[in-house]
């Protein structure tokens, strides 16, 4: 099969190997096994390989280069429409030696590819929508309109939609999905985690105002001033993160918050066996894997209700669902500290429901979208 996948995620060479965002890659890994040939049209990077960048598996994936664009300001437009009439163009051609289509969405480049595809009704396809589908949250025209295309079955025909969460009243070629992080073969018994002693939270992800990584040390901060013995551990990088590291230096706070940047896998997941709470304030996700990797550790999630959090955590039996204001995430911190019970319950259910979602799952349901 001749598997074509289009997507905005910058990739990197090095020698004949292509890497890209571990994430994305650890997924493309269990689609590439099934399929001969790949090309893959993406933008290439020129910057040093970073340390949650993979590579593929295979060696024989092509790479087709296409420029980033954006149009985020007048200036940036302009530009824009110079380069995207070579981008369809090579969208369109890839597209048409491919037997199968899989599109990466949102983004500039997907919403390109969807587009394009609807010159092809008759070449079977899928796309990833690794954003928000909630039909009532606020987002960007350019995601909408992706969106309305891909419901759209008369306009895009043949195709499989993956989407994050099971909403009401979608088109038949909606598909709730899901995201798989670890294989069956890396579940171990856990010792449970008391809450008596001193208590560990834990934050992984970008440094972004999206994701609000502040919000998580000022609620670490609060809870000690109440009395409370608590550390906080954060894995990531990102335009905020030089703002968080003053913070904590201008709060005395290095002793209980812990900046580590961005870690290998195994690491992360050995500090989610650690950690008690996993404090996840962000503003918009497709599939926090984040939440589903805190849960398969039995850390349990305290989360903003964006996307498809509150479908994961079983509308609060497996996590709490919070807004973004630090005092009121603290009362619901709090809640669970003077109740070792519903902690306690809340952990094991959560870890029962992640622990169903593993690669080989993720693999069977691959195979059956082929």
């Amino acid at each position: 099969m001749k598997f074509v996948i289009v997507t905005q995620i910058a990739h990197k060479l090095k020698g004949d190997e292509i890497f890209s965002y571990a994430p994305y890659i650890n997924e493309m890994r269990l689609w590439e096994q099934h399929v001969s040939e790949i090309r893959v049209v993406s933008p290439i990077s020129v910057q040093r390989i970073e340390i949650n960048e993979i590579a593929y598996a295979k060696k024989n994936i092509e790479l087709i280069e296409i420029k980033e664009f954006n149009i985020t300001s007048f200036k940036n437009r302009v530009v824009a429409f110079t380069k995207i009439p070579k981008i369809l163009l090579k969208i369109y051609k890839e597209m048409k030696w491919a037997d199968h289509i899989h599109l990466r969405c949102p983004g500039n480049v997907g919403l390109l590819g969807c587009f394009v595809q609807m010159l092809f009704p008759n070449t079977p396809k899928t796309v990833k929508y690794a954003g928000n589908w909630d039909p009532n949250s606020k987002q960007p025209l350019s995601y909408k309109l992706q969106k309305w295309l891909l419901s759209n079955t008369f306009l895009t025909k043949n195709c499989k939609v993956l989407v994050y969460g099971n909403w009401p009243a979608q088109s038949k070629n909606i598909l709730p999905f899901f995201t798989a992080s670890y294989s069956e073969n890396e579940i171990i018994p856990l010792e449970r985690k008391s809450i008596s002693k001193q208590i560990k939270f834990i934050f992984v992800g970008n440094f972004s105002v999206g994701k609000q990584p502040l919000k998580s040390v000022q609620v670490v901060e609060e809870l000690q001033h109440k009395g409370y013995d608590v550390v906080l551990d954060m894995y990531g990088f990102g335009t905020r993160y030089e703002a968080v590291e003053n913070y904590i230096q201008e709060k005395s706070l290095t002793k209980i918050v812990h900046l580590h940047g961005n870690q290998p896998k195994e690491i992360v997941k050995k500090a989610f066996q650690e950690s008690h709470f996993l404090i996840f304030i962000s503003k918009s996700e497709g599939w926090p894997k984040v939440v589903a990797e805190a849960m398969f550790w039995s850390c349990l999630p305290v989360s903003t209700g964006v996307s498809c959090v509150p479908y994961m955590l079983g509308y609060g039996k497996r996590g709490a669902i919070i807004n973004d204001k630090v005092k009121d995430i603290v009362l619901v911190v709090e809640s669970y500290l003077k109740a070792e019970g519903k902690y306690q319950l809340s952990v094991i259910q959560g870890k029962e429901w992640s622990q169903k979602y593993t690669t080989e799952k993720f693999d069977k349901a691959i195979t059956k979208l082929l």
